[in-house]
């Protein structure tokens, strides 16, 4: 019996049309739907678990992955299996990611996955461009709490006329390639690059970038509303306890306040806040401690967090000293390493950052082979954060 699909359009300025369509596949997820757009298809599900997982943050995975067969391709190399994912995909989950996390319910804890794929390449479309819409259309068609919807689109700027979801073609021209990620009502992340434009130019491209996202907005509301708008399921809620909350928000918010106003250094301050901490406990029935002690530090903190949010927002004084208005004390240092081609020791406050330049030859390029990019990359930018850096 061939499945009952619905679909529903989203036409831009210069005619083309994205269609999402629900009904065909993955018919056990919580949530899926087609996403396609000349020749592109992603297919998007999200799933959460029933159940309340026992941690205190929403362990949620985005996954993106662009299939080498949706572009008639095989992998390069010796392994033709495709196996982890690259940068260029790992990029693309984090900025998904960055735009869902915050909608759904602070106490939502049930482990969830959203996964996006890539089934159909068409050389005219970047799909990264299309995965912020994909996952949310998702997430809107189950019955997975959340607040509201969102997408995200790449814009373009050619000859002075903006551009929403360039082909690789056109961004090649382009003085201007971002990333935006909004709701119908705000904008909510912004990533990308600019050749020197103005800042009147940049907000220009943000809000057409978000007059494009309410279209889609208004497409996922009308697809889930046609194939009927699923129940949000309950869940079980965190554990709460007003009254603790006030007794601990009571004896520890002013000294908080006062700690923060001093201007410590990173160690100092969190020694004084520990302090505040253990002695604010001592004053809780000792019973209460042991058998809510999550609940205690969780107080804690976000009594700590009001308390600096208050002092920047009443006084704009920040955690170490600064008015709003100034910038941490830096300093640099050239050629620090003898033997690297080139090093750098930047500090600004209490973070570092040590750089190296390596120069190489063409031998030294990167080949990159994905179904959506093929060519060679010849300058990478790595880091590392090891935990030495926070004092951990």
């Amino acid at each position: 019996m061939i499945p009952k699909t619905f679909k529903q359009e989203i036409r831009l300025e210069d005619g083309r049309v994205i269609t999402l369509e629900t009904g065909k596949l993955a018919k056990q997820a919580d949530g899926s739907v087609v996403v396609r757009m000349g020749d592109c298809m992603l297919l998007a599900t999200a799933v959460s678990a029933r159940k309340q997982s026992p941690v205190d943050f929403l362990p949620l995975t985005v996954d993106y992955r662009e299939k080498f067969a949706a572009a008639g391709k095989f992998p390069g190399g010796f392994f033709k299996r495709e196996a982890r994912p690259s940068d260029g995909e790992v990029l693309t989950m984090r900025l998904v990611d960055r735009v869902l996390r915050p909608l759904f319910p602070k106490d939502y804890h049930a482990e969830t996955q959203v996964m996006i794929q890539l089934m159909s390449h068409d050389e005219n479309v970047m799909p990264d461009s299309l995965a912020g819409l994909a996952a949310s259309t998702a997430i809107q068609l189950s019955d997975i709490p959340f607040e509201y919807p969102i997408s995200e689109v790449r814009i373009a700027r050619v000859d002075g006329m903006f551009i929403v979801n360039p082909s690789k073609e056109q961004l090649a021209t382009s003085d201007i390639d971002i990333m935006i990620g909004a709701s119908a009502d705000s904008v909510a992340m912004v990533e990308g690059e600019f050749d020197e434009i103005s800042e009147e130019e940049m907000l220009d491209a943000i809000a057409f970038g978000h007059e494009a996202i309410k279209d889609q907005v208004k497409a996922q509301i009308a697809l889930a509303e046609s194939v009927g708008k699923k129940v949000v399921r309950t869940y079980e809620e965190e554990e709460k306890d007003d009254a603790l909350e006030k007794e601990i928000y009571n004896v520890t918010y002013q000294k908080y306040y006062e700690v923060a106003k001093k201007g410590l250094s990173k160690a100092e301050r969190s020694a004084q806040f520990t302090e505040i901490k253990e002695a604010s406990k001592s004053t809780l029935n000792e019973e209460v401690v042991l058998e809510k002690k999550d609940l205690v530090s969780r107080y804690h903190n976000s009594t700590q967090k009001k308390a600096v949010r208050d002092l920047v927002l009443e006084e704009g004084i920040r955690l170490d000293g600064r008015k709003t208005t100034d910038i941490r004390p830096i300093w640099c240092e050239v050629d620090y390493l003898p033997s690297t081609h080139g090093s750098a020791l930047f500090t600004r406050g209490e973070t570092q950052a040590l750089a190296t330049a390596t120069l190489g030859t063409s031998r030294e390029s990167n080949m990159i082979d994905s179904p959506s990019h093929q060519g060679e990359e010849t300058f990478y930018l790595h880091y590392n954060f090891p935990p030495f850096c926070t004092g951990s």
